[in-house]
């Protein structure tokens, strides 16, 4: 008798672990006909508006665990809220142009010369979480704008990116961080593959 609780929990935790779905992108608006023959396009990201989680206010999200960690042990909330912002540029961004560039034709790059510019707006995070034997992936969903650089304000193109999953193999990902660093590899790769698809 005492096997079928341990069944049961075993189901929910390959549940857990596994993705919803896959990811999916669209083209919303525009064409990426444009692209066709580019060598580079300037990358950029915002995270305007982002919602995480439950939260519909990042910053609520943000108040919220700083202060549980610091109840727990003072600093370590704040340490928390700065890794949080800081891993954007550290982690998640570069993680994406890896991607992107590896499995595109176009390269990403920090160059505003490049005639177009790609911006990849975050509208929400889902940080996940591993706690050894209860798991959850990390997603991320956002917004691409393809833009003349010299008019940001004008998208040439616009796609959706939906349920980017953040996993790593073997369910190392007890860091936030890493589990979110890889739904932005996730979308680079695919974005990446989207627009060599498109463009061409």
């Amino acid at each position: 008798m005492k096997l079928i609780p341990v069944l049961a929990a075993t189901l929910l935790v390959a549940a857990l672990a596994a993705p919803v779905s896959a990811q999916k992108l669209k083209v919303t608006e525009g064409s990426l006909s444009a692209l066709k023959g580019q060598t580079e396009i300037n990358t950029e990201f915002t995270y305007d508006g982002l919602k995480v989680g439950k939260f519909d206010n990042e910053a609520d999200y943000i108040q919220k665990k700083t202060t549980e960690y610091n109840s727990k042990e003072a600093g370590r909330g704040d340490a928390w809220a700065k890794a949080w912002k800081d891993d954007r540029e550290a982690r998640y961004e570069p993680k994406f142009a890896e991607l992107f560039n590896e499995h595109g034709s176009i390269k990403s790059v920090h160059n505003k010369s490049a005639k177009y510019t790609l911006i990849f707006k975050t509208t929400f995070i889902e940080p996940g979480f591993n706690v050894g034997v209860w798991r959850k992936n990390a997603s991320m969903d956002g917004e691409v704008w393809i833009v003349e650089t010299a008019s940001p304000d004008k998208a040439v193109a616009k796609i959706s990116v939906e349920k980017a999953q953040g996993r790593v193999f073997g369910g190392y990902d007890f860091d936030t961080g890493v589990r979110i660093a890889e739904a932005y590899a996730d979308a680079g790769k695919a974005l990446g593959k989207f627009i060599k698809s498109k463009a061409e």
